[in-house]
């Protein structure tokens, strides 16, 4: 499998990135977000959206929005129009009329599966240049039998990709996660040195396509103040984070730490580093959420293909009442595009 780096480049036929944007869990806010995000003029003047999902739900997501898009079902990406007022769909039509808005269901859940899969073909094959994902269901994957944490993991399987790593993106802060979607005493053992470098590496890499020269990354400790030279903790920090940042430094990455996570975030709240390395799931994904979880991105680094995704979930209690935020769909389709963009300029 390619690195991110030989994605193909944009067709002649597009002055802009082709991204495919799958609907995720139907049931969900997905498609009230899609719709005015695609509809968004600054979105066509980034790049040409093509939907993975459900035209009818689309309808019924703009019918609850007061919106009357051209709902266009086309059959390849080669027939997708950047018109305004047009939302191009691959419809693969696998859900039921009757789908309620806001409740578990497995079909829905191997609907959002199969979103995603025919998302990854067309990136891999290079009929596309980025995937933007609207949130799916956790359970509602399982109950399909799609037994995968979240989309990262199942991006990773589909691709053939042995390990990726999840960043999140907001205008003050980027985040990136050394382990995700595991219980806590799990993710300190699975931390060690060479996992803590690669993800280190990763997001340095991410970071530098995106145009920042020389980025200054702030590496958090596992415990409080980050052990305090032993006092918290049984040395996990010395074992598994000192010799990683070691290396790095040796190597001319700019990684600080190991950090106390309070502070870390706070210095890289104001400025002072580029990306903060979370060690667990909640350390990286609650300062981010009280920064800027409204323009938030999640941004899966280490894939064959660019994947940008809303920093929400399915949000079951408000799905079909059409006030869903759909700002975080907005960046995540521009930094989509402006990812593939850089990536091409690379070449």
């Amino acid at each position: 499998m390619t690195s991110i780096d030989a994605v193909t480049a944009v067709p002649a036929t597009s002055a802009v990135p082709i991204v495919a944007l799958t609907m995720g869990d139907g049931a969900g806010i997905g498609p009230e977000v899609i719709v005015p995000a695609v509809l968004d003029a600054r979105t066509l003047s980034w790049c040409l959206p093509v939907v993975i999902g459900d035209a009818k739900r689309l309808r019924l997501a703009a019918e609850v929005l007061g919106l009357t898009p051209d709902i266009v079902t086309i059959s390849t990406v080669a027939e997708a129009e950047s018109t305004p007022g047009r939302i191009n769909v691959i419809d693969l039509d696998l859900l039921p009329d009757d789908l309620k808005w806001g409740e578990l269901s497995a079909v829905a859940g191997h609907a959002a599966y199969e979103y995603i899969r025919v998302a990854s073909e067309l990136a891999v094959a290079g009929e596309v240049q980025a995937i933007c994902t609207a949130p799916l269901n956790k359970e509602a994957l399982h109950a399909a039998g799609h037994i995968f944490p979240g989309h990262t993991e199942l991006l990773a399987h589909l691709t053939g990709t042995e390990e990726v790593s999840m960043m999140l993106s907001t205008p003050k802060l980027k985040v990136i996660h050394v382990t995700t979607h595991i219980g806590l005493l799990d993710a300190v053992a699975r931390i060690e040195p060479g996992l803590v470098e690669r993800t280190i590496r990763r997001g340095h890499d991410a970071l530098r396509r995106s145009g920042v020269a020389d980025p200054i990354i702030g590496v958090c400790g596992i415990n409080p103040h980050a052990g305090e030279n032993g006092l918290f903790g049984y040395g996990e920090e010395d074992l598994k984070i000192v010799p990683a940042v070691e290396k790095l430094q040796a190597d001319g990455i700019d990684a600080r730490g190991p950090l106390p996570a309070d502070t870390a975030f706070f210095l890289a709240g104001r400025g002072d580093y580029d990306l903060i390395v979370a060690m667990y799931h909640d350390q990286g994904h609650g300062p981010v959420k009280v920064l800027g979880i409204e323009a938030g991105v999640n941004i899966t680094v280490g894939l064959p293909v660019i994947r940008t995704s809303v920093d929400h979930g399915t949000a079951f209690d408000i799905a079909g009442t059409g006030i869903a935020e759909p700002g975080s769909m907005v960046e995540a389709l521009r930094q989509a595009a402006e990812l593939a963009t850089s990536t091409v300029a690379l070449k």
